[in-house]
């Protein structure tokens, strides 16, 4: 078997720096905690493990030739991207609210315990299933119902692979260390966007941050649904 391992990492390599939607929900969650980025990344991966093995199966083939199922997907996908924009929006301007309510007292003045605090630090064990569950379900469905990564194991995939050999076998391997390659990525980026935990500490920066990230959604969403 003889694959174009060099042209294909090229590729993958590409792939993953061009900013898209599951790079969006790894640095959110990131930002939120770290354990919770990698749970989003993990899940991410786990999308394109869903992609890798209907394309070895054969599944792909049906979903891309057939214009009902893939618009459904298409559609699926980016309801689900404003629905995650839309939320975020709303926990800014909600946030956004009860610190006005709750930030100065009757005289005006603000209160010592409304001022800016950092971060605070959760225990191993405080909320960390639910905090891994959501970031991981954020991250799966991102990837799973994007069409365009079904259209990445189907159509440029298999140019790097041999004729003469198992085509599953070798979408696998390749599938494979596509996944690999991400989680090593998704990883470094979870470790420097946690980085940005300390500076959205102060409210508006996170209200802004919350804001922008949430319409970022709404726009990608909308964009998948409307692109041909």
């Amino acid at each position: 078997m003889s694959v174009d391992l060099i042209g294909f990492l090229g590729v993958v390599l590409v792939a993953y720096l061009v900013p898209g939607p599951d790079f969006l929900v790894v640095v959110r969650s990131a930002v939120e905690h770290p354990a919770r980025g990698r749970a989003a990344a993990l899940g991410a991966q786990a999308g394109l493990c869903v992609h890798m093995i209907a394309a070895a199966v054969g599944l792909s083939v049906i979903a891309t030739r057939s214009p009902a199922v893939y618009d459904a997907i298409k559609l699926l996908g980016a309801a689900y991207l404003v629905y995650l924009g839309v939320r975020a929006v709303r926990a800014a301007r909600r946030a956004a609210r009860e610190r006005a309510a709750g930030g100065t007292t009757h005289g005006g003045r603000r209160r010592p315990d409304a001022l800016p605090q950092p971060p605070q630090q959760a225990t191993q064990f405080e909320g960390g299933g639910a905090r891994w569950r959501s970031g991981f379900t954020q991250g799966f469905f991102t990837n799973v119902l994007n069409p365009k990564a079904a259209l990445f194991f189907l159509s440029i995939l298999p140019q790097f692979v041999d004729g003469d050999g198992s085509m599953p076998r070798q979408i696998f391997l390749l599938g494979a260390l596509d996944v690999l390659i991400g989680i090593v990525y998704w990883f470094a980026l979870v470790a420097v966007a946690a980085r940005l935990r300390v500076l959205l500490a102060h409210p508006k920066i996170r209200h802004r941050w919350e804001l922008t990230t949430g319409w970022l959604f709404i726009a990608i969403g909308i964009g998948v649904a409307t692109v041909a």
